[in-house]
């Protein structure tokens, strides 16, 4: 069986929050690790999410 193109991914506060977003990630064509500036609810602010690993 072939392996999925897309794989869940975990987008990690870098305000040390704990909050997270989960995006889907296609491993053919991005093969670096994400980084996004997204909105944190807990910070209240924009701040830049990174990519880690699901558990």
């Amino acid at each position: 069986m072939a392996k999925p193109t897309t794989q869940l991914i975990k987008m990690v506060s870098t305000a040390d929050t704990g909050y997270f977003y989960v995006a889907r990630k296609n491993t053919r064509t991005l093969t670096e690790k994400l980084q996004m500036r997204k909105y944190d609810p807990r910070a209240r602010k924009h701040v830049l999410f990174k990519e880690s690993k699901m558990k």
